[in-house]
């Protein structure tokens, strides 16, 4: 695989949070980050259901491969340096449950934080704004 195509939720704190830690990390495989539902995101994958990208994280591989939800967090882990073996254990049987009860608290933690619905987002012209990183 050489390049992977992360679409993440550009209204959701915590998903905003984790985009910019994906950013600083060391990655063995570069790493597009595009807001889910933007108008690049549905120019890039126009057969993907982008409503469903806004409920869960969906990673999308060069050769076309759609990776979701614990899928998804496995494969953007598998993608850095210093995380790649953690990956490789969290995809086997006694790994598994682990990354799930990840990805399910995650998903609450996010419902908690995050504002207003995917049909109240402002994304003006398709291209929805990014908060920068904290300071």
């Amino acid at each position: 695989m050489g390049r992977l195509t992360v679409l993440y939720d550009a209204d959701c704190p915590l998903c905003v949070h984790l985009r910019h830690w994906l950013l600083r990390q060391r990655r063995l495989v570069p790493l597009d980050l595009v807001p889910a539902g933007s108008q690049q995101a549905r120019r890039l994958f126009p057969a993907l259901d982008h409503a469903a990208t806004l409920r869960e994280i969906t990673v999308i591989g060069d050769r076309g491969q759609v990776y979701r939800e614990t899928a998804a967090w496995i494969v953007c882990l598998w993608a850095l340096a210093e995380h790649r073996p953690r990956a490789h254990w969290l995809a086997t049987p006694a790994g598994q449950p682990f990354a799930r009860m990840t990805v399910l608290a995650a998903a609450k933690w996010r419902e908690a934080l995050k504002g207003p619905g995917p049909d109240d987002r402002s994304c003006e012209g398709g291209h929805c704004e990014v908060p920068g990183p904290p300071r």
